[in-house]
C-alpha cells in the first residue's frame, strides 16, 4: 500500500467521519451542495461548515462561475491522491514513459544527423578524389584523404541506434505497465 503524507491541516480536516464520507461521495464527481446533502443525509448548514474545512485543508475545490448561483465541489489533486494514492504512481510512470520516448526520438534524430554529415563528407571526398585523378592536383595527393573502399555513412562505433532501440523497447514496456495499472485501478474501491 502506498504511503500518504498529510500535513497538520489535512489531518485535522480528516479527523471527522462525516468529512471522510463527504470525500467519498465526491470521489470522481462534481456535486452541488444539495447533491452532497442528499448523498450524506446532512443539512446544508452543517455540510457547508465541513466543506469549508475540507476546502481550507486543500482536499476539496470549490467551483463557481460568474453569473450562476450554483456552486460545485470536487476533490482536489491532494484529495484524489488521498483516496487513490496509486494514481500518483501511474502519473509518474506515464511521465517517465514519455520522457523515454522523447529520448529515443532524439537518438534517432542524432543518428540521422550523423548519417547525413557522413554522407556529405563522403561525397566531398569522392569529388576531391575525382578531380585529383583528372590531373588537377597531381603531386599533391596527400592533401586530400580518400574515402575507404565501399561507402560507409556511419562511424563504426556509433551507439545511437542501439540507444534508440533500447529507449523504444523500454518505452513499450513502461507503457504496457502503465496501461495495465490504469486498467486495474479504473474503478473506486469503496
Amino acid at each position: 500500500m502506498p504511503k500518504v503524507t498529510l500535513d497538520l491541516n489535512a489531518f485535522r480536516a480528516l479527523a471527522s467521519d462525516t468529512r471522510l464520507d463527504i470525500l467519498k461521495s465526491l470521489d470522481g464527481k462534481k456535486l452541488s451542495l444539495k447533491e452532497i446533502s442528499d448523498a450524506t443525509n446532512l443539512n446544508k448548514a452543517t455540510l457547508h461548515e465541513h466543506l469549508s474545512k475540507l476546502n481550507e485543508a486543500g482536499l476539496v475545490k470549490k467551483k463557481s462561475r460568474e453569473g450562476h448561483k450554483w456552486v460545485y465541489y470536487k476533490l482536489s489533486w491532494k484529495g484524489e491522491s488521498l483516496l487513490h494514492p496509486e494514481n500518483t504512481r501511474i502519473v509518474v510512470l506515464f511521465t517517465a514513459t514519455f520522457v523515454i520516448l522523447w529520448a529515443g526520438i532524439i537518438q534517432v534524430f542524432l543518428y540521422a544527423k550523423e548519417a547525413a554529415t557522413n554522407m556529405r563528407d563522403n561525397a566531398y571526398y569522392a569529388a576531391e578524389s575525382s578531380t585529383l585523378d583528372k590531373g588537377a592536383g597531381i603531386g599533391n595527393n596527400s592533401a586530400v584523404p580518400l574515402p575507404a573502399e565501399g561507402v560507409n555513412y556511419l562511424s563504426e562505433n556509433s551507439m545511437l541506434p542501439y540507444i534508440a532501440i533500447i529507449c523504444f523497447i523500454t518505452f513499450t514496456i513502461f507503457l504496457c505497465i502503465s496501461l495495465w495499472r490504469l486498467w486495474k485501478n479504473r474503478t473506486p474501491k469503496f
